[in-house]
């Protein structure tokens, strides 16, 4: 009993943190300042288990004491995640971290050292693992504060939309681009690999990669086949060779274990290709931002005729231009699509300005936070805006107008998602889970209590919740949230006690 009256004081103060299925109990650790004003996620955690030791040696997490301390080091940076990016810069100067490169995939990330510490650069990674077996890497990555997801390439297309990533990173990812692995297949379990030896056309998840990476963005890999003279390893860097050159990327530099390629701004090279030349082009009816439940497909992507998603503006200020594709959404709108999107920032500006100093969000200690019903992102856009040190991971349900292209373009990162099916993260991973007209738009299609119960699960113990809805929908929510254990409270919004819509603020 004193166990969780302890556990409960500390999730009252908003620094509870209980993970994972192997046991281990962590509290979340500051995020330190070091060196001279780069804020670098070396931060550490208190333990009450230490972890196995099958990564031994790798340096990719070390214990000091009660803590786990994250050094940036493993089998994919024998000299620190630090030194890594400063190379990657010095061998392509026009990546350009936290200005041109401002979004970033991780593919194979371990405990996203890389991603860590690309926040000091002002750059945002979405940190995947096509497989989580190492003590759940993934897990420790939310632990971290850093935007993480499990997500295996295999039949289907990843959750996020074309022309996404101004620069995708794979450093010993164990992912053979040019046809399947073996070892990843079997990784996976017998019960799969009928299906992703069809997948076996054509390098199709590098192709995978082509569809999420921004015209002009680059592709970096650190692997044995860039370095190594054995046979084997250079066939298998021929076939890089002569795929990549087919989908007309372009190797920048090659130095050292790291090969850089650049994907064209347009469809020109596709087009002077001879005909007999694969992969092919897609057809041209082939939407590349449709991504639920949709097979992967062994052709390149097209770039946009006029453009789009190739020319955003610089960091910061992409984040409040409105995108070129924004055109593109299919909505009901009264007004024009660019004021729609100037409204919406200003509303949650005004909004989230309001929460800061009302509900005092900047001493909640916020990392993760979650939009369940993103829209254009504003709402992820105020939080920067008003300065409040955490990620927003943007959700855009599969139910309604397909914004998330326009998320990326902004500089943000999110995912699609249908809300009547379970979110792929750990339990107990979200700070702050917060939803704007959710339910009432998912109501005739979702059990709203089996949504609910998917929040409780990925809220941390003490973690809060905004619900922001119709009022007669909010009564019931309320209902429901006392019966889970959480306290909660109507509030009024801005337009006053007879508006038609109500706040309910939660804790977990």
């Amino acid at each position: 009993m004193g166990n969780e009256t302890e556990e409960a004081e500390r999730a009252k103060q908003g620094t509870g943190r209980v993970i994972s299925s192997s046991g281990i109990a962590l509290r979340r650790g500051r995020i330190e300042l070091l060196g001279s004003g780069s804020k670098e996620l070396q931060d550490s955690d208190s333990l009450a288990e230490e972890p196995r030791r099958d990564k031994g040696g790798q340096n990719w997490i070390t214990r000091d004491k009660d803590k786990f301390k994250f050094p940036g080091g493993g089998t994919q940076f024998i000299h620190g995640a630090k030194q890594y990016l400063n190379q990657i810069s010095e061998m392509v100067p026009n990546i350009a971290f936290g200005s041109h490169t401002r979004v970033v995939l991780d593919v194979g990330c371990g405990v996203a050292s890389f991603g860590a510490y690309l926040f000091s650069k002002n750059a945002i990674t979405m940190s995947i693992a096509p497989k989580d077996v190492h003590e759940n890497q993934i897990q420790f990555a939310l632990e971290r504060g850093v935007p993480a997801m499990a997500a295996v390439f295999a039949t289907r297309r990843l959750l996020y939309p074309s022309q996404a990533f101004d620069l995708i990173h794979c450093s010993r990812c164990r992912i053979n681009w040019t046809r399947d692995e073996w070892e990843f297949l079997n990784s996976l379990g017998s019960a799969t690999l009928i299906s992703f030896l069809k997948c076996d056309e054509d390098g199709i998840l590098l192709l995978e990669v082509n569809r999420m990476l921004r015209a002009g963005g680059y592709f970096a890999w650190a692997a044995q086949p860039v370095y190594k003279h054995e046979e084997a390893q250079q066939e298998a860097w021929k076939e890089m060779e002569d795929l990549t050159t087919h989908i007309c990327w372009e190797l920048v530099k090659k130095e050292g274990y790291i090969a850089i390629w650049r994907k064209p701004l347009n469809n020109t090279c596709y087009i002077i290709r001879d005909a007999a030349v694969k992969p092919p082009l897609c057809n041209p009816d082939d939407d590349p931002d449709s991504v639920w439940y949709a097979n992967l497909k062994a052709c390149i992507t097209r770039l946009p005729e006029n453009g789009f998603g190739s020319n955003v503006p610089t960091w910061p200020a992409r984040l409040h231009v409105p995108p070129q594709r924004l055109e593109n959404v299919l909505m009901d709108a009264n007004i024009a699509k660019n004021e729609l999107f100037k409204a919406e920032t200003a509303f949650w500006d005004e909004v989230v300005g309001s929460y800061v100093n009302a509900f005092h969000w900047k001493k909640m200690n916020l990392r993760n936070v979650m939009d369940m019903r993103a829209g254009f992102g504003g709402f992820a856009a105020a939080m920067i805006d008003n300065q409040l040190d955490s990620w927003v991971m943007n959700v855009v349900p599969t139910s309604g107008p397909n914004t998330l292209p326009l998320i990326y373009d902004r500089g943000l990162i999110g995912v699609a998602h249908d809300w009547c099916e379970p979110f792929d993260t750990y339990p107990r991973t979200y700070d702050l889970l917060h939803a704007f007209g959710l339910f009432s738009t998912e109501q005739k299609r979702c059990n709203i209590t089996s949504i609910l119960l998917e929040m409780d699960r990925i809220l941390r113990p003490g973690g809060r919740v905004y619900i922001r809805d119709s009022k007669y929908i909010v009564d019931e929510i309320q209902t429901i949230t006392v019966a889970m254990g959480w306290r909660s409270d109507q509030h009024d919004t801005s337009e006053g006690p007879y508006a038609s819509r109500r706040i309910l603020i939660c804790q977990k």
